[in-house]
Parts: C-alpha cells; structure tokens; sequence
C-alpha cells in the first residue's frame, strides 16, 4: 500500500470523533441562531411597518388641520407612540445617548418632501441626569408636542407631555425648544414664529421631574428674536408696534429672564427706541 495513503487513513481515522462532535457542534449553532436570525428579521419588519404607519399618521394630521377638519386625539397619540418607542430605544442604547445621531434617525422619519415644517428633533435638557425632549412638529400647519423623558432608575421612560389636549393654551404651531439653564431643566418653548414679522409666543417651563410646569407665558410679540446664554433667556421684540405700519416699530424693547429661587423672573429689561426692521 501507498505510504501516504495509509497515512491519510490513520489520520482519517483519528479524526473521525473529532468531526462527529464539530458537526454537532455546528448543527447545535444553527439550531440556536434560527430563533435570532427570525426574532431580528421581525423586528426589522416591525420597525419598518411601524415608521410607515407613522408617516401616514402623520400626514394625515397635517392634511387634517390644513383643511379645517376635526382633530383626532387617537391618531395624535397614536403617532406619538410611535415615537415614544424609538425615542425611548435610542436613549437607553448602550452608551449616554448621543443627540447628533439620534437626531439623524429622526430625520428619516418625515412624511413631507421637502419636509416644510415638519420636523422630529432631539433637544438635551439641563439637570443631573440628564432628561431629554423631543420636540415634534407634524408638518406645514399641523399640530406640534413636545416629550420629556427622564431616567430616574437607570432606564429613561416618557415622562411629561406638552400638547394641546393636555395643555389647553398650548400655542402648537411651528414649535422650538430652547434649554435656558444646564443646572435645571428650565426651557422656553417658541411657537408660531411663520410670518415676515417673526411674530411669536414665547412659553416657559420647568420639568419637575414628574410633569412639564408652566412659569410664564408672553403676548404674541412681533419682530422677534431671542437668545439663551449663561446669563439668561434674552428676548428682543417690538413692544410699540405701528398698527398702519406693521414693518415699523416705535419701541423695540429687550427682556432677559431666568430663575431665580425657583420661580421665573424678568432679571432686566431695557428700551431699544424705534426702529424699523427689514421683514425676514
């Protein structure tokens, strides 16, 4: 016989315990992976599922409000919920969330092309640990939120919730958010600012942990700005506007608010003088 043939046939041999528990090995492998490989491609299929009936909702909340037809409770939260389950799955990753891409994933979530006023943002709020809101803008005249979620045992979870079915005087047209203090989650939401004259409310708000409390609430002011810095919420509008004239002011005037002791106060303010501001 063949030297090296008898060779491969000692070494088949020898090895012929070692492949029957390598075979078993791996059909024990396949056998564990199906139920993951299924359990993911479902959960792929749902999530797909779930950001398509998002997108209708969606744009039948826009569509709704546009053509002056009743608005729906049901289908509002129903979206919302949506959004909830994936704002809540991409805070409680495995690392501190990360708002940047948090806020990409967001943006795959417009119904709108180009997306005019719609709009699903991210925004970190002051306080240690950390709550964040999501900020949600249905779409060009469509109804706008924010959610608040907290991690008050290690897993963040809604907490708070600002629209106009629980907030009757909520202004939800257009809405930003803009943190005010990092040591508290203090913010002032900004709404309605559509118009040449950047006419706007300006709302603040305290998350106490439990729910959104409101401090204060401006007039509709026109020709509007404003900033957030460490000394405070500055805000710049027309206090004396010209009714004939709505371009032309007689009285600009500049506030700048914070929290002082708990509550919201006008630290400041100062009159600017007349001024006629180029329509934005």
């Amino acid at each position: 016989m063949n030297p090296i043939f008898s060779r491969l046939s000692i070494f088949y041999f020898r090895l012929q315990p070692y492949l029957g528990r390598f075979i078993i090995l791996v059909n024990i492998t396949v056998f564990l992976l199906i139920p993951l490989i299924i359990d993911i491609r479902a959960e792929a299929q749902t999530s797909s599922d779930s950001t398509a009936e998002f997108k209708k909702l969606a744009a039948q909340l826009s569509t709704a409000r546009l053509d002056g037809a009743a608005e729906s409770a049901a289908s509002e939260e129903m979206a919302l919920g949506i959004l909830d389950k994936l704002a809540i799955a991409l805070l409680n990753g495995p690392v501190s969330p990360d708002v940047d891409a948090a806020n990409r994933r967001m943006a795959d979530l417009v119904s709108h092309v180009p997306p005019i006023g719609e709009n699903y943002r991210f925004v970190r709020l002051g306080g240690s640990p950390a709550s964040y809101a999501l900020v949600v803008n249905f779409g060009l005249s469509g109804p706008a939120a924010v959610r608040i979620y907290s991690n008050s045992s290690g897993h963040y979870a809604l907490a708070a919730r600002i629209d106009h079915f629980v907030e009757k005087d909520f202004f939800d047209s257009d809405v930003e958010l803009i943190p005010v203090s990092a040591a508290d989650p203090v913010f002032v939401i900004v709404a309605g600012r559509t118009d040449d004259l950047a006419t706007g409310m300006f709302t603040a708000w305290r998350f106490d942990g439990r729910r959104a409390v409101p401090l204060w609430s401006s007039d509709l002011l026109q020709q509007s700005s404003y900033e957030a810095d460490g000394g405070g919420f500055h805000l710049t509008y027309c206090s004396e506007p010209d009714e004939d004239h709505p371009a032309v002011c007689r009285k600009m005037t500049r506030d700048v608010y914070g929290l002082q002791a708990g509550e919201w106060k006008r630290l400041e303010t100062q009159d600017l003088g007349p001024a006629k501001v180029t329509p934005k």
